[in-house]
């Protein structure tokens, strides 16, 4: 405000300049004019760096908290929710939209306070130096504004549209770049090149057309304010032949008016920005928006025999249109250690992912000592239950910072032991010791190395209940019998599951559970399923073709 109205004070002083100054000889008033202005121009830089300053450290300390914010909320979210949002979204909200905010904020600060001050501050001195020129001043104010918010309300759509395809294209980036060795290996390629031109094609069709929207804006304004200034000198011409308004004054009002052109443009730009703002905060907004669909309980821990218990369970993923799990029901007591088998898609992961409330029951009941799973707090039931998941993932930084995952508090000879359990130990000597780098990913680690650090973190938070969710798949035979036996002889015997697609990973368990299609087929030991479920013999004998010979 101070460097504006500074601003509409210089038209003033060379008005005077001239009148007084130039027209008449005067030199003392040439070099107080001439001082005044410098001094103006000082002041106003002053304020406009001070300003600059300050709305930029806003704009950042908005953007920051915001990302904090944000990332908070995804974190709070449930698996349901994550499935839905996706990945790319998530990515994209967080980097793109969020810095398209903190942009929005930072020029909202220090344009759209400003702009609207000047044009109505020198709408306002041009009244007081004539009211015929200042008509002209309010009706083109008045026909620029119905111009610039018109074409932003068209443009606000588009801008939208261009964040949808920019998404697309930002997923099937991330998607190619993960996916590189695989495409690679079926040599496809130009096809996903060509994919993705035709993503990309989408998003500068849809730039452009947003872009030729907010293209018109310049040039209207730009004749607008032309005629408003071609009617200006006109009237103003007749009145100085006529002796009623001097050459200062003229300029004066000029200048007022083309005060106005630059804040006019400023301001139509800005609302260009402010489009792509809003539409960014729209999409930011619908994160924060979303309602986790599982309500957390309040329970700690009781202890029981039983320690997990599926009463007639059923599972069906939003808008799958038919049920991964039907009818589940078994008990498993403590201390027991039960192998689960079945085909690709047969639902493993989806059943013991029910245990730490991943996802929730459509139907039916989970019970974990004997209480329901949806009593526990999410903290108290994940305490609980220590799972290795399908794909191994490892954080960049140390196998000790990865390790303390699991446990903060754990001394070396914990993790020592943890990894020795997982048969990890030579593993982590051929990286330099616990401190050893993890690189981003753990790229630096295979992925039988990479599933067995895993297993490690797993094994040191001591949980009640351990679920190996086919995390052995890379390892051969051998190190996988050799870890099963270190699991079985833990000293704080968890109650171990272990989901495999191998038979010899689980026919020693004490139970098996068989399921096909979402359907329990057959639970037992090894040799009474073999007798009884013909799913688990066809998958054993599948495995070992000499028994089936």
């Amino acid at each position: 405000m101070l460097e504006a109205s500074f601003e509409l004070f210089v038209p003033l002083v060379i008005a005077y300049l001239i009148d007084k100054g130039i027209l008449t000889g005067d030199r003392s008033v040439i070099i107080k004019a001439f001082v005044l202005l410098i001094m103006l121009g000082f002041i106003g830089l002053t304020a406009s760096v001070t300003a600059q300053y300050f709305s930029a450290k806003a704009a950042v300390g908005f953007a920051t908290k915001l990302r904090h914010a944000l990332f908070e909320k995804l974190l709070n979210l449930g698996f349901p929710e994550i499935d839905k949002l996706g990945t790319g979204a998530m990515i994209t909200r967080m980097t793109s939209d969020v810095n398209q905010l903190q942009n929005g904020v930072n020029m909202f600060l220090r344009l759209f306070l400003r702009s609207p001050f000047v044009v109505f501050g020198a709408m306002i001195m041009a009244f007081t130096i004539d009211f015929e020129s200042a008509m002209v001043f309010l009706i083109v104010i008045i026909a620029l504004s119905i111009v610039v918010f018109g074409l932003m309300a068209i443009n606000v759509r588009q801008v939208k549209n261009v964040q949808s395809k920019l998404e697309n294209v930002l997923v099937a980036t991330r998607e190619n770049l993960k996916g590189v060795r695989v495409i690679r290996a079926f040599c496809k390629e130009r096809e996903e090149s060509v994919e993705f031109e035709n993503d990309n094609d989408l998003l500068t069709k849809a730039l452009n057309k947003a872009g030729n929207i907010s293209a018109l804006m310049n040039p209207i304004t730009y004749v607008m304010i032309n005629i408003a200034i071609i009617t200006l000198i006109k009237i103003d011409a007749i009145k100085v032949s006529q002796g009623t308004m001097t050459q200062g004054t003229v300029v004066a009002l000029y200048n007022y008016m083309s005060q106005i052109l630059v804040e006019l443009i400023k301001l139509a730009n800005l609302i260009v920005l402010l489009n792509k703002t809003l539409a960014c905060g729209n999409r930011v907004s619908t994160v924060f928006d979303i309602n986790p669909s599982q309500n957390e309980g309040n329970k700690d821990t009781v202890k029981s025999d039983e320690v997990i218990r599926f009463d007639h369970v059923s599972l069906e993923y939003p808008e799958s249109g038919e049920e991964t799990l039907s009818d589940i029901s078994f008990v498993i007591n403590r201390g027991e250690t039960v192998g689960i088998i079945g085909g690709t898609g047969s639902g493993k992961s989806s059943l013991v992912h029910l245990i730490p409330r991943f996802y929730d029951a459509t139907n039916g009941t989970v019970y974990v000592n004997g209480l329901d799973v949806k009593e526990y707090s999410f903290e108290s039931i994940r305490n609980k239950v220590g799972i290795v998941m399908q794909k191994a993932v490892l954080f960049k930084g140390s196998i000790r910072s990865n390790m303390k995952w699991a446990s903060d508090s754990a001394n070396d000879e914990e993790y020592i032991k943890a990894i020795s359990d997982a048969q990890a130990f030579e593993v982590v000597e051929q990286k330099g010791g616990i401190d050893g780098i993890v690189e981003p990913g753990g790229k630096n680690f295979s992925g039988g190395q990479k599933q067995r650090l895993s297993i490690a973190r797993t094994l040191l938070s001591k949980s009640e209940i351990l679920i190996l969710d086919d995390s052995s798949s890379a390892l051969d035979y051998l190190t996988d019998l050799n870890l099963r036996k270190a699991i079985k002889n833990l000293d704080y015997n968890p109650t171990v599951l272990i989901v495999s697609q191998r038979s010899a990973s689980i026919m020693h368990a004490d139970k098996i559970i068989v399921l096909d299609d979402g359907k329990m087929v057959g639970i037992g030991k090894h040799d009474e399923l073999l007798k009884t479920c013909d799913v688990y013999r066809e998958i054993y004998e599948s495995q070992y073709s000499e028994v089936a010979g």
